[in-house]
């Protein structure tokens, strides 16, 4: 399975890259993990509804740039589904059985996702109805998809 990590701006602090190295190392057994960076609209501090929404269109442009056809779009969304650790690996376990080989996750901005993308989506996927920063949600989705695999392949790990 290849697995695409599509994120809007990049990565600052060291905790997080070492924490996101390790589990990309973690899942090199698994499937080919590929984390794609895509530039942040740079935005006022006070913007109107439509300065917002042409943040996100940007960004949106630049995030579907990277998704093919025949990939399998889960978008990160406050208001998605919420699934267990073991629907998760169900669901990935389900997508790699049934010829679903290109699986893309997206983590928008600070603004969140644009409609565009949210349209495109296959599954939209809620860890929490908290916000996170967008930076953090990339190592803890990376290790949900490591546990995933692990779950799958009954390997101690999940408990």
């Amino acid at each position: 399975m290849k697995i695409t990590i599509i994120t809007v701006g990049k990565i600052k602090e060291k905790y997080l890259k070492q924490g996101i190295a390790e589990y990309l190392k973690r899942l090199g057994p698994y499937a080919k993990v590929q984390i794609v960076e895509v530039a942040d609209e740079k935005a006022p501090e006070n913007m109107s509804d439509a300065e917002m929404q042409d943040v996100k269109r940007k960004e949106g442009e630049r995030i579907l740039s990277n998704v093919t056809p025949d990939t399998y779009l889960v978008t990160l969304e406050i208001e998605g589904k919420m699934l267990s650790s073991e629907q998760l690996a169900a669901k990935l376990d389900e997508l790699a059985t049934y010829g679903k080989s290109k699986v893309a996750f997206v983590i928008g901005g600070s603004l969140g996702i644009s409609e565009e993308v949210q349209k495109r989506s296959d599954l939209a996927l809620s860890f929490s109805r908290m916000t996170f920063p967008h930076q953090l949600m990339r190592l803890v989705l990376l290790e949900q998809v490591y546990r995933g695999f692990r779950i799958t392949k009954n390997e101690p790990y999940h408990k």
